[in-house]
């Protein structure tokens, strides 16, 4: 039975504002043997790719050294489960980035260390970029990543009044989600909260895959996934009800059936298993996903990522060379899906994917 995961403690930092005096505070700073121990690590290991963050007050990148006393604090992105996502500014180079906060908190913590180490793994132009970790002295995690302009697909579908996406625009979203997928597959790591709250675009029209904080890392080929965790809403049948839908499934093919629905939601404009406005309950929602037809308006595409029984669906390869994703001509879609993201409101004070607060329940498989 699934267990409905408690609201995690949040974690806030007392950042410098703007105008505020720059000063490093000795409660982020970090054991000295600690930093230099990961920074002769760091100088130890080759240099094949850009270098991983440090856990440390100061984290490595190949745009050099971070400092938390450096980072200005100039607003909040959003309030999630497990702390707060603020925007800040670098001071020495004036570039902005998304400060994320990770609890050390029991029920936070093993998410906040599978976050920690994919962001460690990852390094794509499809994957938001991790530039930093931090340690504070209660062991919880600040996490320097990209900032992401125009916010998350969700906040752009709700400044638009959820108006459907153009499908031109929507298979350039398709597309650019399924490279990340790819990606992340490649590396054996299955995300499992794929949904439009966590696809977050830029002005220049880049989407991107964010927050792994259910995600996981297959140890061996066939490592089993079936367990309650993320948004409940975009759950695949397998992972409901895996004696029935799944068997021996493949593990990636719930990442699959997520994107079909977010794809399907961009689309309709709500929420595409149950009727608009209805706020669905666990119920509600695995009666939807287990036992329900599939929803209206559906394209060959959607339908591809949407077969219940996993074997059935698509893999990520096979989306990829979809007429829907294929035979879009890229320019056009990528213009569409620019001119979309410009007609939308700023989303600087909205939740950039922070936004597990909202109606679709998480679920935690304890």
């Amino acid at each position: 039975m699934a267990l409905v995961r408690g609201r995690r403690p949040h974690l806030t930092i007392d950042l410098p504002s703007a105008g505020a005096a720059a000063e490093c505070r000795v409660r982020f700073q970090a054991q000295a043997q600690a930093q230099a121990q990961a920074q002769a690590q760091a100088q130890a290991r080759p240099r094949t790719r850009p270098e991983s963050p440090s856990p440390s007050t100061s984290g490595s990148s190949e745009f050099g050294e971070f400092r938390l006393c450096d980072l200005e604090r100039l607003g909040v992105l959003g309030n999630g489960n497990g702390g707060t996502v603020y925007k800040v500014r670098h001071r020495p180079t004036g570039a902005l980035y998304a400060l994320k906060t990770l609890s050390a908190a029991d029920s936070a913590a093993r998410g906040a260390a599978r976050e920690v180490e994919i962001l460690r793994r990852t390094d794509s132009p499809s994957v938001v970029r991790c530039h930093a970790v931090f340690s504070t002295p209660s062991d919880a995690k600040l996490v320097l990543l990209e900032l992401m302009d125009g916010g998350s697909l969700d906040s752009v579908l709700r400044g638009r009044g959820s108006r459907p996406f153009p499908e031109a625009a929507l298979a350039e979203v398709a597309a650019q989600a399924l490279r990340g997928l790819s990606y992340l597959h490649s590396l054996k790591i299955v995300h499992r909260d794929i949904k439009p709250a966590n696809l977050l675009a830029s002005s220049r029209g880049l989407i991107k895959i964010a927050d792994f904080g259910v995600g996981k890392i297959l140890r061996r080929c066939l490592d089993p996934c079936a367990t309650y965790v993320g948004t409940t809403a975009y759950m695949s049948p397998e992972r409901f009800d895996p004696d029935t839908y799944g068997g021996d499934y493949d593990p990636y093919a719930a990442d699959v059936w997520s994107l079909g629905l977010a794809v399907l939601e961009l689309r309709l404009g709500y929420f595409p298993l149950l009727p608009a406005g209805q706020r669905p309950d666990w119920a509600a929602l695995m009666c939807a996903i287990c036992f329900g037809e599939q929803p209206p308006h559906i394209r060959s595409f959607v339908a591809a990522c949407l077969q219940k029984d996993s074997k059935r669906r698509a893999s990520v390869a096979d989306l990829l060379a979809h007429p829907f994703v294929a035979d879009r001509n890229p320019d056009d879609s990528a213009r569409a899906l620019r001119d979309l993201l410009a007609e939308a409101p700023s989303h600087q004070h909205q939740h950039q994917h922070q936004h597990q607060h909202q109606h679709r329940h998480h679920h935690h498989h304890q």
